[in-house]
């Protein structure tokens, strides 16, 4: 057993356009954190964990080097410093969503590449450049690629004949007049940990825990419960109508001849869902927020 002053988990949380999403993540995974607007370290009301805030594209750099514990970043940006650590877990959000972000090349709309294989030779602008190096190569491709300080939408065709590109909706890139080439690699956050401090048992623990919550809080994002009294005359329809789609749990009720019935249900299904349900002959039909759904 771990002696206790050394139960202290050092967790770097993400600086930039991923930390208000991941802010409110934890929240919602049940954490009170404290964020001042001049300082990089928030504070948990978890007195076990320690906090830094840490730009997203060098988070896995120091959570490699032991600097920290464990830390939130984007896929994207562990294959770029090429990390060499454990991945805890997948974390299905982005800035804008709760889906993947893409890392493309894309050209100018009159652009004579067409394919990747159009770009040797060519002068390629990127932040991602240690990847796209590598991706190129894999495939047999001669460029050179740039790093790009920022605004790098703006760089072709005059000092640039492409580039490489976060992108979540493509809309940035068609308002620059660019088109996609290829997608290289799709990102999502990852919960990442250093190897040394995964052998530990309490810190091992106690991230896998984190892990759950944040998982859990992920999962209710866009899910609702409903619940609802049925009378014994349509229970069977309505049953078969929500096991269709779900698992609901059934009680009976101290009044005789009722049921209540509870589910969840993704939150956009609902607004379809609660006039069916009362048309079928369901009452008192509760709708209620989640913060969180472990399996």
């Amino acid at each position: 057993m771990n002696n206790k002053k050394n139960n202290l988990l050092n967790l770097g949380l993400p600086k930039g356009s991923l930390q208000e999403s991941t802010l409110r993540l934890f929240k919602k995974a049940g954490y009170s954190i404290s964020v001042s607007i001049r300082s990089y370290y928030p504070v948990f009301d978890d007195t076990e964990i320690s906090s830094m805030l840490i730009r997203a594209q060098e988070m896995a750099r120091y959570v490699e080097d032991g600097h920290l514990d464990c830390g939130l970043t984007g896929f994207d940006w562990v294959l770029e410093q090429n990390a060499d650590v454990v991945e805890v877990a997948e974390l299905k959000y982005a800035k804008g969503g709760f889906s993947a972000v893409k890392w493309v090349i894309a050209v100018p709309m009159d652009s004579k590449i067409k394919s990747i294989k159009d770009l040797e030779g060519k002068r390629i602008a990127t932040e991602l450049v240690g990847f796209t190096k590598r991706y190129l190569k894999s495939k047999g491709i001669k460029a050179e690629v740039d790093f790009s300080w920022g605004a790098t939408e703006v760089k072709p065709p005059h000092l640039a004949d492409a580039i490489v590109e976060l992108t979540e909706t493509g809309t940035s890139l068609k308002a620059n007049n660019l088109r996609i080439v290829d997608t290289i690699v799709e990102s999502t956050t990852r919960f990442i940990a250093n190897k040394k401090a995964w052998q530990d048992k309490w810190k091992r623990q106690k991230m896998e825990n984190i892990a759950m919550l944040l998982k859990g809080a992920l999962a209710a994002e866009e899910k609702v419960g409903l619940k609802m009294n049925v009378p014994e005359k349509v229970f069977k329809k309505v049953l078969s109508f929500l096991s269709a789609m779900h698992s609901p749990t059934v009680s009976q009720l101290s009044e005789p001849g009722w049921y209540a019935i509870e589910v969840i249900t993704d939150e956009k299904m609902a607004r379809d869902l609660i006039p069916k349900l009362k048309g079928i002959g369901a009452s008192g039909i509760v709708e209620y927020p989640l913060n969180k759904v472990i399996p």
